[in-house]
């Protein structure tokens, strides 16, 4: 099962304009710890980032599942309430769950959400759908 460990990484970058400013980047790890994701982004950023860099922060998410859209720039948090009945007093119980999806705009979100939820047999609610500062998102390095 995926861990998904929210990273920032500070670096300096090269904007339009020829300056240099600090910049912090929010990138997420699927690692077993902490450790490992930030040991996995100094590899990755290693490869862009030509100069000083660190991971200034880590710290556990919880993304309950991934929608890729290969198209899609940006990404997007949906939190969806699921529904229940209990079957002891017949009332409804809702449980929210948070699913990151890969889309263009927000538009293209709801419906990339939406093609990944097909299928599903339990009844939701959409609670909120917001773009996040997300730049990548890095699968485990299966060996």
């Amino acid at each position: 099962m995926a861990q998904w460990i929210e990273t920032k990484v500070r670096y300096d970058k090269m904007t339009e304009t020829g300056k240099i400013k600090k910049v912090t980047d929010v990138f997420l790890v699927d690692a077993l710890s902490v450790s490992e994701a930030e040991a996995r982004m100094t590899k990755e950023m290693m490869a862009y980032v030509s100069g000083d860099f660190s991971v200034s922060a880590a710290k556990k998410g919880d993304i309950a599942e991934i929608f890729r859209n290969e198209n899609g720039d940006y990404w997007y948090l949906v939190v969806v309430a699921f529904i229940t009945i209990d079957e002891k007093t017949g009332s409804e119980k809702y449980t929210k769950s948070r699913i990151l999806v890969q889309a263009t705009d927000f538009q293209n979100a709801l419906a990339n959400f939406l093609e990944g939820m097909k299928g599903t047999m339990a009844d939701f609610d959409i609670v909120s759908i917001s773009e996040t500062k997300i730049i990548d998102v890095f699968d485990a390095e299966l060996n």
